[in-house]
């Protein structure tokens, strides 16, 4: 199985920069839905993900839920870079179904770690399923 058919490639994925704010990051992640959301550098190079749960615990630490207040701290105040480790191009389809037990989307890297999209739990289940059953998903 060639992992590029089940890539979602960084230009229909948001992700956050280093460069974003708290306040932004929020803002982002809001718009679109997300619970968790990749981070990466100017580079393009894939940093690390963060989730509701980091911008929550920052707005608890500090006590201050104005949102204009956020503006003053960087995504790389929360970013986890032990979470949703990322695997090159290379990974076998055995190996993503061992991530995604773990996490809701797999940041995938290119050989010189440029973040280039994810793959996503329900994409692995389903090319598992389609495998087992030899018919496509109906939903």
């Amino acid at each position: 199985m060639n992992l590029f058919y089940l890539l979602k490639p960084k230009s229909t994925v948001s992700y956050l920069t280093n460069k974003h704010t708290i306040r932004q990051g929020l803002e982002i992640m809001r718009a679109h839905g997300y619970t968790a959301i990749p981070v990466i550098n100017e580079n393009g190079e894939y940093i690390g993900t963060v989730s509701e749960g980091d911008f929550l615990w920052h707005i608890l630490r500090f006590n201050d839920r104005d949102m204009r207040s956020q503006e003053r701290y960087s995504v790389m105040d929360i970013v986890n870079e032990e979470r949703n480790l990322p695997v090159k191009t290379d990974v076998s389809m055995d190996d993503l179904l061992l991530r995604v037990m773990d996490q809701n989307f797999v940041p995938v890297i290119d050989d010189r770690n440029v973040f280039i999209g994810i793959i996503t739990r329900k994409d692995i289940i389903r090319y598992f399923y389609e495998k087992e059953t030899g018919k496509p998903q109906t939903t």
